[in-house]
């Protein structure tokens, strides 16, 4: 029995969690990331660890690491300068897209610029059929004119997304080998390679995507392998996937799109499983790190999943949990428009040089130093004590934006407090629409280095039941790392109608994308254990526009139950929207299959009962909403299950803080979670 270590690595800290398999105990740790030199931070880390804990890294049997680099990489749009290669006359896909407003209820919005400029795609003369027929083969003279016209461009790879490439990826093939003749080493991103989805934007955009934050994850993939090579670990290295598990490095530098939600996948599970645990049902994660502020359904410890999930201003459509990410962390700049008008993020000042209430170096004003400003945060030193709070610096920071708006530093810096929990409403709002749930009957779970801070702000705006701030929420992605179990998807375009005759075609691929999924578990990941394998379809009524996920049961497509996957879709609709058209015909358009296997789980522990009431530490002048409040200010480890206090009030511990408004109050359950309400008028 050995350590089982889980990292998240975000934009401001890099969080640990380790799991001594013998003593079942779990410690924690938060770092500085360092996106400077990538890896240091790990280094750090496990140094600490070592001699904090006495953790022998030659004992470290299971290893899996979670990163925000790339969902961090598309939010501020600093990727790799890329050329799309298209078929002829198909050179506005990314411009066109879907042809929809970005948020529908608000008229002013607009699409969002490609991360590819027009200028910068080039059309191929070339045509393969909707049943895969190729019509017109790509020519090396055509080819070789546009890798010379993206060169002059300055592009530093090349994306290929063909009309009708997910039914035969021949054509796409065939120029990406001309590619890597006329330019060796130049990366080269094909779409069906990447997902191969039928529908020629969406295939498209996750190609883009993928390539987009391709080298800058392999690098940082690179550099954190060699890292814990020279730390000692000689254990297979994992990477945490949107879709909630789990991969080996090699396939994630490579498929990096599986693992473009990596860490927000990962805190995502960590809540999940802390929630059931815990006894709480129904509730909406929110995490908030240094870059975005992350929000997912959880129903009964299992979040919800789909395709299309937003990654800053785009869609990417592969398997993933359901995270609506908004650029509104503690790093997140405020700043004046040229109207006038002040805003918060998408710019976030990261870990180096971070917050100027850091004292890194930083001068920008963020969230952060807006929570310092009004004296919420910096009573007792923060990130296991790699962080003391220059309260000064913050209000230096903010005080250009007060003078430009003409108020106070205390209410400039409560207005950007206000700004960015409006953004968080806003995004919270369209998934609570999508799901169709009413967050009355819904728990906020906090977490994150910031989600306490700001938790019970948003939790009040959406009139939700309350707000539950695990025992470290600082350290709940790297935790979700710890527990995800390894888990893959394969799909297979069949766009059948779903009859007994037509189903029979449906065979074979099911049967080839087991067959991938076991080679995948037992041969690349090396696992002996159960394996997990369910099958999904995309379907729809004949003449609708969009599908649906549907679960199904294997023995279904094995045998050509057509009746019975026609059932469970009718099912299905009618659980979404209502109502279903039990005689109209029925299509089936994508099989997906997922495979997965568990790793273990540690327990929760019980915190010890209360005794006597709890007292605070001292008490401090604090801003609210604009006005000033004696508030009390209390260390989490003076807490016990069962003590109750009242806002406002202020809770340290070492990896973040929590803040409770007046009129809300705070009971501590047996498993140590803050339960925070309002009081009751």
């Amino acid at each position: 029995m050995g350590y089982r270590i889980g990292v998240d690595v975000g934009g401001s800290f890099t969080d640990f969690a380790v799991f001594d398999e013998a003593s079942g105990r779990i410690s924690t740790l938060k770092v500085f990331s360092r996106p400077d030199e990538p890896g240091a931070e790990i280094t750090a880390g496990l140094s600490t660890l070592k001699a904090r804990d006495g953790l022998d890294t030659a004992g470290v049997d299971y290893f899996t690491h979670g990163t925000t680099v790339g969902v961090n990489t598309v939010i501020q749009r600093n990727g790799h300068d890329l050329a799309l290669f298209t078929t002829r006359n198909f050179e506005d896909v990314l411009q066109i897209a879907r042809l929809k407003i970005p948020q529908i209820h608000n008229l002013y919005s607009v699409r969002p610029e490609p991360l590819i400029g027009r200028d910068r795609v080039f059309g191929i003369d070339e045509r393969t059929a909707a049943t895969g027929d190729i019509l017109g083969a790509p020519h090396e003279a055509d080819v070789e004119r546009a890798v010379r016209a993206a060169e002059r461009a300055g592009c530093k790879g090349i994306v290929i997304a063909f009309l009708n490439a997910y039914r035969n990826p021949a054509n796409e093939l065939a120029v990406k080998a001309m590619i890597e003749r006329f330019v060796p080493g130049l990366p080269v991103f094909s779409s069906a390679q990447t997902w191969p989805i039928i529908r020629e934007y969406e295939r498209t955009i996750t190609a883009v995507i993928s390539g987009y934050v391709q080298p800058r994850v392999s690098r940082y993939l690179d550099r954190f392998e060699s890292v814990l090579r020279q730390e000692g670990l000689a254990c297979p290295l994992l990477i945490t996937k949107s879709n909630g598990g789990v991969m080996g490095i090699d396939q994630a530098r490579n498929d990096c799109v599986q693992m473009i939600l990596s860490g927000t996948a990962s805190g995502v599970i960590g809540a999940g499983y802390l929630a059931k645990a815990s006894g709480f049902d129904r509730i909406l994660s929110l995490d908030i790190g240094g870059t975005s502020a992350d929000v997912a359904v959880i129903l009964d410890g299992l979040p919800q999943y789909g395709v299309g999930e937003l990654i800053g201003d785009f869609q990417i459509h592969i398997p993933s949990v359901s995270v609506s990410s908004v650029g509104q962390g503690g790093g997140s700049v405020a700043w004046v428009d040229v109207f006038g008008m002040l805003q918060v993020g998408p710019d976030s000042a990261g870990s180096t040089p971070g917050p100027a209430c850091y004292g890194r170096g930083g001068v920008r004003p963020t969230v952060t130093d807006a929570v310092a400003a009004c004296n919420l945060i910096g009573h007792m030193p923060l990130g296991y004590g790699a962080v003391e709070v220059d309260r000064a610096a913050a209000r230096a920071a903010i005080a250009p934006l007060a003078t430009t708006l003409g108020g106070t530093i205390e209410a400039t810096a409560s207005d950007i407090l206000n700004i960015s929990v409006s953004g968080m409403y806003a995004e919270v709002s369209g998934l609570i629409s999508r799901f169709g749930i009413d967050p009355r009957e819904f728990h906020l779970f906090a977490f994150g280095g910031a989600g306490a801070m700001l938790a019970c702000f948003l939790a009040r705006e959406l009139d939700m039941r309350g707000v539950v701030v695990p025992p470290t929420p600082g350290v709940v992605s790297a935790l979700g790392g710890l527990i995800a179990d390894l888990k893959n998807d394969f799909i297979r375009t069949v766009y059948c109608d779903v009859t007994k005759e037509a189903m029979a075609t449906v065979v074979a691929p099911y049967r080839e994308l087991k067959a991938e999924a076991e080679h995948w578990l037992r041969q690349k990941q090396s696992f002996a254990g159960p394996a997990f394998v369910q099958a999904f379809a995309d379907m729809r009524y004949l003449g609708q526009s969009y599908e649906i996920e549907v679960p199904l049961q294997g023995d279904w497509l094995e045998e050509i139950d057509a009746d019975a996957i026609v059932n469970a879709f009718h099912a299905e609709h009618a659980r979404l929207f209502g109502h279903a058209a039990s005689a109209s015909p029925v299509q089936m358009i994508n099989l997906r299959l997922t495979i997965s296997g568990a790793t273990p789980k540690p327990y929760l522990a019980e915190l010890g009962p209360a005794y006597e009431p709890v007292r605070p530490r001292f008490s401090a002048e604090a801003w609210f909403d604009g006005r000033l409040a004696m508030t009390a200010v209390y260390h989490r480890s003076d807490l016990k299950a069962g003590h109750r206090l009242t806002g406002p009030a202020i809770i340290a511990q070492d990896d973040t803080t929590t803040v409770v408004p007046p009129n809300f109050v705070v009971d501590v359950d047996r498993f140590g979670n803050l339960v925070i309400t309002r009081m009751e008028a």
